[in-house]
C-alpha cells in the first residue's frame, strides 16, 4: 500500500467513531482531508463540523456540511486529526500545516481525540520532526533566542502566515523525552501563542494504519 492509501484507510476507519447526529471536530492536512472527503458521505447523519482551519472549513463547505463556530458548540464528542509524529504515550507533535493552535483549541473542548495516520508517524522519541511553534510577529526574535537557550534550532517559516495572522517558528534538533515538561515550559515564553506539542491533552485513540490493517490503541492501556 501507498503511503496515501494508509492514510485513506486510517480515515475511514475514524468514521466509526461519528456519533449520529452530532457536532464532529475535524482536524487540518492531508489525511483529515481524506476524513473530511469520507464524512461527506454521511453528511445527512451529523449536525455539522467545526473546522481546526480555513483551508479545513473549505473543504467541508465545498461538501455541503454545516459549519458551526466553536463558540456555539457546547458538546463535541470527537475531534478527528492527524499528527506529524505520536510516540507510545499518544502525544503528538502536530503543526505541520501550521493550524497548530486552533486543533489544540478544538481538540480542548471534544470529548475524544481520534488521532488518525500513517505507521511512519510513530516513534519512540519525537523531535526528529521540527516542532512548530506559533509565535506573535513582534516576539520572534526574542521568541527564537529562548528557544536556542533550550538546545533546539529555530528556523522561520518563511512565506507563511498562520490563520491567526501570527508566523511559525520550526524548532530542530530537540530530542523530547518529557513532552509534557516541555510543552508547559514552550508555553511560559513570552510571545508564543503555542507550540506543536499535543502532550497534556494527547490523543484518546490513535488509529495507526499498517500494511497489515488498521490497528487501535487507546490511551488507557498505554
Amino acid at each position: 500500500m501507498t503511503q496515501d492509501e494508509l492514510k485513506q484507510a486510517a480515515a475511514q476507519a475514524a468514521l466509526d467513531y461519528v456519533e449520529e447526529g452530532s457536532i464532529v471536530g475535524v482536524g487540518t492536512g492531508s489525511t483529515a482531508n481524506h476524513f473530511i472527503d469520507g464524512l461527506a458521505r454521511m453528511k445527512d447523519r451529523i449536525a455539522g463540523a467545526v473546522a481546526s482551519s480555513e483551508a479545513s472549513a473549505e473543504r467541508l463547505a465545498r461538501h455541503g456540511i454545516r459549519l458551526f463556530d466553536l463558540n456555539d458548540v457546547n458538546a463535541m464528542p470527537v475531534y478527528v486529526d492527524g499528527a506529524d509524529e505520536i510516540d507510545s504515550s499518544l502525544a503528538m507533535i502536530k503543526g505541520g500545516g501550521g493550524a497548530l493552535t486552533r486543533e489544540k483549541i478544538v481538540a480542548a473542548v471534544a470529548g475524544r481525540f481520534i488521532c488518525i495516520c500513517d505507521e511512519s508517524k510513530l516513534v519512540k522519541t519525537m523531535g526528529r520532526f521540527p516542532l512548530p511553534i506559533e509565535v506573535i510577529p513582534m516576539a520572534r526574535a526574542q521568541v527564537a533566542r529562548e528557544l536556542t537557550r533550550l538546545g533546539g534550532k529555530p528556523v522561520l517559516r518563511t512565506g507563511f502566515v498562520t490563520d491567526n495572522g501570527n508566523m511559525i517558528l520550526d524548532v530542530h534538533g530537540l530530542s523530547i523525552t518529557d513532552p509534557v515538561g516541555l510543552e508547559t515550559s514552550l508555553n511560559q515564553i513570552v510571545g508564543v501563542v503555542t507550540n506543536g506539542l499535543f502532550a497534556r491533552r494527547g490523543a484518546d485513540i490513535l488509529l495507526l494504519a499498517t500494511t497489515r490493517g488498521v490497528e487501535r490503541h487507546s490511551r488507557a492501556t498505554q
